[in-house]
């Protein structure tokens, strides 16, 4: 058994110890994250479908913090693409949303109060499984399109859902 540690109370309605309530999960959400064997078959999805459609790419992989977990660079692919295609993936992670949708006036606003971190260019998708969000890819270097076919070829090679 536990030993129960004294708290003091300090707002009304807080438990008088930490173990009063253990399996309250009030204070948490549920999450989920991509394995490192996910990306890596995300990644090869994505290169096997940009050989399929003849457009060398640059391919993004990120959590759902924005934080990269893959990146990689097909040999052709434009190596200023490099920089959208990680926007790409960034942007669908913050927003939880597919890139190349937002209003001009506020993709401007963003592109600006970001630096460049969110931009709105067709190519980026949220990675979710069972509508929980756990990363996103970015793809560039094709026309927005193409890019938008290579990121959903990534995410049907690890069974998210689809966007």
């Amino acid at each position: 058994m536990r030993q129960a540690l004294p708290v003091l109370p300090v707002l009304s309605g807080l438990p008088l110890n930490i173990f009063e309530e253990e399996n309250d999960l009030s204070h948490t959400r549920p999450a989920t994250a991509l394995s490192h064997n996910g990306v890596m078959t995300a990644l090869a999805a994505a290169v096997a479908k940009a050989e399929e459609i003849n457009v060398p790419q640059n391919v993004v992989i990120v959590d759902q913090s924005g934080v990269t977990l893959a990146i990689f660079r097909m040999d052709g692919a434009k190596f200023t693409s490099m920089k959208t295609a990680r926007a790409k993936a960034i942007t669908a992670a913050s927003l939880n949303t597919a890139t190349g949708q937002m209003a001009p006036e506020f993709a401007v606003a963003a592109a600006i109060a970001t630096d460049g971190e969110v931009i709105n260019l067709k190519g980026g998708l949220p990675i979710r499984f069972g509508g929980l969000l756990a990363g996103a890819i970015g793809i560039g270097s094709g026309t927005g399109d193409q890019d938008v076919v290579v990121a959903t070829a990534a995410l049907e090679a690890i069974g998210a859902d689809t966007v």
